[in-house]
Order: structure tokens, then C-alpha cells, then sequence
């Protein structure tokens, strides 16, 4: 067998794996939650049809390209043995629970620095907007909502769920056709239709394996944060961070970070939360979690420089 596909069919598999177990917390994370109620597997399916649905709509409507135009200014390029280690690196990260971006590691080893930079540009534009829009969205819910404690009536649960079900949805359609471009980077632009139904498969299969391992110790991330096990609370935070996602990916065809948007949607809501409801402790009790995640953010951009400079 050839190397360059045996380089192909590594990185992508890796590739897609990492995406999921890592990167899909920021969607499914909160479904996965404040839906323990439902079978794991019903759960799956749902989000595989959504899944489904993303590829096959954006294969059609771009001839054959699954990325949205992501990959515009990243040609398509020979596999090379540390194309695949990027995402090798990001597996051996995610087993360790450190929710880094995905879009650094794997796209540093195809971009050039030019793009690179403004991947970069991007996401802590969007970072720095989505901590500014969750902030004030949250200050402005607190006064009608108590997210400490789930005092949904009982007459308005099954709205909420049905709410959830459809807004987790819409946000997993958005942040596949930004996300996905890190997967597909490792296949032609234009994909036949046999790479695709290869694609959905192999995703649809993950999917299964992370919502059978209710999230993996990535999930440890959402569960730290405030209400995240809410129905009322997740369908928030999704409808939010879906918006903000529409917003960047009608602003142009350069990838971002999706976990730096996450990261600073979380990092205003729980500054906005804490704010209103327990101001005596205030920055003292989620800082060192919020400098945390933070962290986390830059031991993966630092590892995106330091593979770039190598290859």
C-alpha cells in the first residue's frame, strides 16, 4: 500500500476521532447533561441525523466540497507523515481530558503562517466577542431566571425539552460546517459520493461511541460549570453559542477556533451568574476554573506554533 494513503487514512481516522471526543463537547455536551433521562442511544441517533443531514446538504450545494468553504485558502495537499501526527497529538490530549482546539493542531500542519494568523485573529475576536455577548445575555436573563436552581414548572418542562432537542440541533448543523473542515482537510475538496458515505459513517459511529461513554472525561468541562445539567439552562447556552457561530461563519471563509468561542460564551455566562447570585465570592471562587480553561486554550495553540516551526 501506498504511504501517502496509509499517511491519509491515519490522519483522517485520527482526525475525525479527535474532532468528536474533543471538540464535540461544545455542542453535545450540554445535551449529553441535561438529557440523562433519555437512552444514550436515542440521543445518538438524533445527533447523527443532524449529522447526516449537515454533510449531505453541504456535499450538494457545493459540489461536493463538506467544508462550507472553510478550506477555500487551504488547498488540498499531499499526506505527509506529520500531517498525521498533528491529530495524533490531539488524541493523546483529549484522553487526558484537555479540551484544546482542533482547528490549531490539525490545520497548522496544511496551513501556511499567513492563514494561520488570521485563524488566530479570528478566534480571539471570537472569543472576546462571545465573553462580551454571554456576559450581558446572562446579566440580563439572571433578573428573570434562577439558573442555580431548576424551578421550571412541571407544566413547562416538556417545552423546554422539546426546545433543547431543536436548538441542540440547529447548533450542531452550525458548528459542523465550521468544524468539519478539520476532518475533511485530509480528503480531496471535491469528494465522490462513496468518500462521503465513508464520512458519515465513520462519524456516525464515533458519535455512537462518545454518547456510550456519556461525553468522556472532556464532559468533566460542562459539568463543572453553572446549571449545565439544566433542561432551561443548556437551551440557552446552545441558542447563544449557535448564534454567534451563524454570525462568524456568514463573516467569511476563514476557519476558527470553536472551543475558543465556547470557552469565552462559558467564561462570560459564569462571570455574569456569579455576579448576580453570589457576589460575596465573586471572582475568588471561578477564577482559578476560568484561568484553567484558559490554559488549557494556550497549551494547545503553543502546540500549533511549535509543529508549524518544526515541519
Amino acid at each position: 500500500m501506498d504511504l501517502t494513503l496509509i499517511y491519509t487514512i491515519v490522519g483522517f481516522s485520527l482526525a475525525a476521532y479527535s474532532v468528536i471526543a474533543n471538540d464535540s463537547v461544545q455542542t453535545l455536551g450540554t445535551f449529553i447533561a441535561s438529557n440523562q433521562r433519555f437512552k444514550w442511544y436515542w440521543l445518538a441517533t438524533a445527533a447523527s441525523t443532524v449529522l447526516a443531514f449537515t454533510l449531505i446538504y453541504g456535499w450538494n450545494v457545493n459540489d461536493g466540497d463538506i467544508t462550507f468553504g472553510r478550506l477555500n485558502k487551504i488547498p488540498y495537499q499531499t499526506i505527509q507523515w506529520y500531517h498525521a501526527a498533528a491529530p495524533l497529538i490531539l488524541v493523546l490530549l483529549t484522553r487526558g481530558g484537555i479540551p484544546v482546539s482542533t482547528t490549531f493542531l490539525v490545520l497548522s500542519a496544511f496551513a501556511s503562517t499567513v492563514v494561520l494568523e488570521k485563524v488566530l485573529m479570528k478566534s480571539v475576536v471570537g472569543y472576546g466577542l462571545a465573553a462580551m455577548v454571554a456576559y450581558l445575555v446572562w446579566i440580563a436573563v439572571s433578573y428573570f431566571i434562577n439558573e442555580k436552581f431548576d424551578k421550571v414548572k412541571d407544566s413547562h418542562r416538556s417545552t423546554w425539552v422539546i426546545g433543547q432537542w431543536i436548538t441542540t440541533g440547529f447548533l450542531w448543523y452550525t458548528w459542523l460546517s465550521h468544524d468539519v473542515a478539520n476532518i475533511a482537510v485530509f480528503l480531496p475538496r471535491q469528494l465522490p459520493l462513496n468518500l462521503l458515505i465513508i464520512c458519515i459513517v465513520l462519524l456516525s459511529v464515533l458519535l455512537f461511541y462518545i454518547f456510550w461513554d456519556k461525553g468522556g472525561r472532556i464532559q468533566k468541562v460542562v459539568y463543572s460549570k453553572t446549571g449545565t445539567r439544566y433542561t432551561r439552562s443548556a437551551t440557552i447556552i446552545d441558542f447563544v453559542y449557535a448564534i454567534i457561530l451563524l454570525y462568524f461563519k456568514q463573516y467569511n471563509d476563514i476557519p476558527m477556533s470553536t472551543t475558543w468561542v465556547f470557552v469565552g460564551l462559558l467564561c462570560g455566562r459564569e462571570l455574569a451568574v456569579y455576579r448576580h447570585f453570589k457576589p460575596e465570592e465573586g471572582i475568588k471562587t471561578i477564577g482559578p476554573m476560568l484561568v484553567s480553561d484558559f490554559a488549557k486554550m494556550m497549551v494547545g495553540l503553543a502546540l500549533s506554533v511549535v509543529l508549524v516551526y518544526l515541519i
